[in-house]
């Protein structure tokens, strides 16, 4: 073990259905610890962790919350890790959406705690998470309770243009009630793109590029000359591509039909639209994609599940190509579906041959597989598998904030 541990960030990620940790320094970018609980709320809820090279994976239970997920990190997991644990200068937590008064990386008091609450409706799965894994953590290690720092996705978008945030509603609604495109997954988004610029050997403030994030959430952004100009989820996480369990993109005109035809509340319709639609209500089966890639070539509910969800995100690339000005330096996937799903890749790049696209099919199926590096031919527009690590990027933030104070 490092004799010399110092300046440590425990990074506390909760996500919709998962919740990644890490202890890590920022600095040299060592992780020390670092983990995930995956299928919260399903039959089997398992955590999987790696201390110093060693590899650990218990089952919790079942139908496990965020709250219980939390605490069976705080109790099983980081006691092992004392010696590092007491190291640490800092805890920083993901936040998904800082509605309209947050804008940036912040340290966490009462008033902040109170404005992602006001924010929970623009975020509804993830926001309530966020907010349960802040107070679990300050609670229990009160010596670090002024040194907690949210770090929000839509920090990455705030220099959006009007032409991109806006909705054609009236103005109002947006200059009185913030409603308006704020984005999410702008911690990945930002992370693979300055990797990007270190990869190209190009000047971020020059970079062209568009990001595929595509996990349980997915989101593509646009980013030009280092900036984000547009992004697929609106005033919430639920706009843009389809998703694990949300629908994405539709008709605005099916809620009313629902509510009006269908006798559906408001209440349903948006347990329907955030929890059960997406994958798993195309599939009727699993929100999991390696349910889909496992039987994609089998069963007629999953190939049509996969190929929904590349028309969109095809679609959406394709669009975003128009904001490019004349030059695209690469297209990126991320993400657990974007790092590990070749299906994915291959099935959408498939699509966009027409804007000179062309996948290289033995490093995209052998040799990128949970790995970062060029996918596409000599040939191509250039295509990148790059892993993100959204737990760096909030260590980062986290140590800059705290240094700073």
């Amino acid at each position: 073990m490092d004799k010399k541990l110092k300046n440590l960030i425990f990074v506390l990620n909760c996500g919709s259905s998962s919740i990644k940790f890490a202890i890590l320094n920022p600095n040299n970018e060592k992780k020390y610890l670092s983990g995930v609980v995956e299928c919260l709320f399903l039959s089997e809820t398992y955590i999987t962790w790696q201390f110093l090279g060693i590899k650990y994976k218990k089952k919790i239970g079942s139908n496990i919350n965020h709250q219980e997920a939390v605490n069976f990190i705080i109790d099983q997991v980081l006691p092992q890790e004392k010696d590092i644990f007491k190291n640490l200068i800092g805890i920083g937590h993901r936040v998904v959406h800082g509605g309209t008064k947050i804008k940036k990386t912040t340290l966490i008091d009462n008033n902040i705690i109170q404005y992602i609450e006001d924010a929970v409706s623009f975020a509804p799965l993830h926001n309530p998470a966020n907010l349960i894994g802040i107070k679990i953590m300050i609670e229990k290690y009160p010596s670090l309770a002024k040194k907690n720092v949210a770090v929000f996705d839509t920090s990455f978008y705030q220099d959006m243009p009007e032409t991109s945030f806006l909705y054609a509603i009236p103005y109002n609604f947006y200059k009185e009630h913030g409603i308006r495109r704020y984005g999410a997954h702008g911690t990945s988004h930002n992370y693979v793109a300055h990797k990007t610029s270190i990869i190209l050997n190009k000047k971020f403030s020059s970079l062209n590029i568009i990001t595929c994030h595509l996990g349980n959430g997915a989101s593509v952004s646009a980013i030009c000359n280092g900036i984000c100009v547009d992004t697929s989820m609106g005033l919430t996480p639920l706009e843009g591509l389809v998703m694990g369990t949300r629908s994405g993109d539709l008709d605005p005109s099916i809620i009313f039909f629902m509510n009006k035809q269908l006798n559906l509340n408001i209440d349903e319709i948006e347990m329907i639209l955030n929890k059960k639609s997406g994958l798993l209500g195309l599939s009727g089966i699993s929100s999991d994609f390696r349910y889909f890639e496992k039987n994609y070539n089998h069963k007629k509910h999953a190939k049509r599940s996969v190929d929904i969800f590349c028309h969109r995100l095809s679609k959406y690339i394709s669009a975003y190509m128009s904001l490019m000005e004349n030059r695209l330096d690469a297209l990126i996937f991320t993400g657990g579906i974007g790092e590990n799903v070749p299906l994915i890749r291959e099935l959408t790049l498939s699509r966009l041959s027409l804007l000179g696209f062309n996948i290289d099919h033995e490093l995209n199926l052998y040799t990128i597989r949970g790995k970062s590096g060029l996918i596409s031919k000599s040939t191509s527009r250039s295509v990148f598998v790059i892993a993100t690590d959204e737990e760096l990027a909030i260590a980062q933030e986290t140590s800059n904030i705290i240094s700073r104070k």
